[in-house]
């Protein structure tokens, strides 16, 4: 690694006396996940850049609503992340340039940023903040998405050490480039269903909040790395996760739980450079854990695979010292899973929006006394607001 100005590790806590091999390495994925996670100034600026964008969309479209999806809802993601947000309403034709425009004149996009991707299997507009720099994936009436968030904090429930290794596992791909699938490399989702099936099909089977997460690490990287049939094999989570024969050959055959039909890994042609990575990240650990090698313990064993630019680090604190105003004071979570406007919507299997009845305004469960909430749990219309946002 080449010097940098903070070191590359900053995640390492100066006064912690880090423990030996494997422990040591556990020890950091700890502070590396604590470190990486959204300060609440970093959380106030992504909210308040959701709101801003939710109300140029109301004003064009009163009845329309905003979701978030992707990373931001799941709470799996890195400082430089985008946001994926997505218009759920009724048009006949799209109304992308319509939105741009606006995006442009009311001061949230950068304008030599702005894109219209109308043409794309999934047509989107991808800008960049001018105030935060945070860039934002907007597309329309795509419901999966937020259904696949919701199903992947199901299994961080299910699965504790599931962040840590994602986030890590993140940022190992993204330094190297291959956590973008135009250009062949994995998808987040993609990553997090990999991550979810080497769970569930673990042999040990029986994962607790005390995992060694080194452990983890490693066995990650033997799998996808040294040991997986990507020629053959296809990855399934559904039914407690199993592995599948490819029906079409595919480069990496992830199946999508909420639509197994689809091949969500089909277009990671680069899937020679990701198995090669995975086994660097093998290598690499495997020597840096191992006691015959006497690795000090003031040395970063995590470092050897990732390391945070000193451009990131700049940035988030520019972000503290500019938008402090913004601060969130509550516990850090992803956003509730839908910005409140006049109207929800259903999409429909046939790819038709309706807009049901309308519904009265639910609170949190914590914002109601018991007797309160089963009264609420058990009428008509919560049923329906559940079943819309599972």
């Amino acid at each position: 690694m080449s010097k940098t100005k903070y070191g590359g590790a900053p995640w390492r806590q100066r006064d912690y006396n880090y423990g030996e091999g494997i422990i040591g390495l556990h020890e950091e994925i700890e502070h590396f996940s604590q470190y990486i996670l959204p300060t609440p100034v970093e959380h106030g600026v992504r909210n308040d850049l959701v709101k801003r964008c939710a109300s140029v969309v109301n004003a064009l479209w009163p009845e329309a609503v905003v979701e978030i999806f992707g990373s931001f809802r799941t709470g799996l993601f890195l400082p430089s992340a985008d946001i994926d947000l997505v218009v759920l309403g009724r048009w006949d034709r799209l109304p992308l340039r319509t939105l741009e425009a606006e995006l442009v004149s009311c001061g949230i996009a950068e304008s030599s940023s702005i894109r219209v991707l109308d043409m794309a299997a999934v047509p989107i507009i991808k800008f960049t903040d001018r105030l935060s720099k945070i860039k934002v994936d907007l597309s329309f009436n795509i419901a999966n998405g937020v259904q696949s968030a919701e199903l992947i904090k199901m299994f961080k429930r299910d699965f504790p050490g599931l962040g840590n290794l994602v986030l890590v596992l993140k940022q190992f791909l993204l330094q190297r480039g291959l956590n973008e699938v135009f250009t062949g490399g994995i998808s987040s989702y993609s990553l997090i269903l990999m991550c979810i099936s080497f769970l569930q099909l673990h042999p040990r089977n029986n994962f607790h909040s005390n995992i060694n997460l080194g452990v983890l690490l490693l066995e990650f990287f033997e799998l996808y790395g040294l040991r997986f049939n990507y020629a053959q094999l296809g990855i399934s989570i559904r039914n407690g996760g199993s592995y599948v024969l490819q029906r079409i050959r595919s480069p990496l055959c992830i199946e999508d739980p909420l639509q197994p039909s689809n091949d969500i890994g089909r277009n990671s042609f680069g899937i020679v450079a990701i198995k090669q990575a995975f086994q660097f990240g093998y290598r690499v650990l495997s020597q840096a854990v191992n006691p015959a090698n006497n690795v000090a313990c003031n040395e970063s064993i995590l470092g050897r695979i990732i390391f945070i630019s000193d451009e990131v680090i700049d940035y988030r604190a520019w972000l503290s010292e500019q938008f402090a105003h913004l601060i969130v004071i509550e516990s850090i979570s992803p956003l509730s899973a839908q910005i409140t406007s006049t109207a929800s919507y259903i999409i429909k299997p046939n790819g038709n929006v309706e807009q049901p009845k309308p519904l009265p305004l639910i609170l949190q469960p914590n914002q109601l006394p018991p007797k309160q909430m089963d009264k609420l749990c058990n009428s008509e219309a919560f049923i329906l607001l559940a079943n819309n946002n599972s």
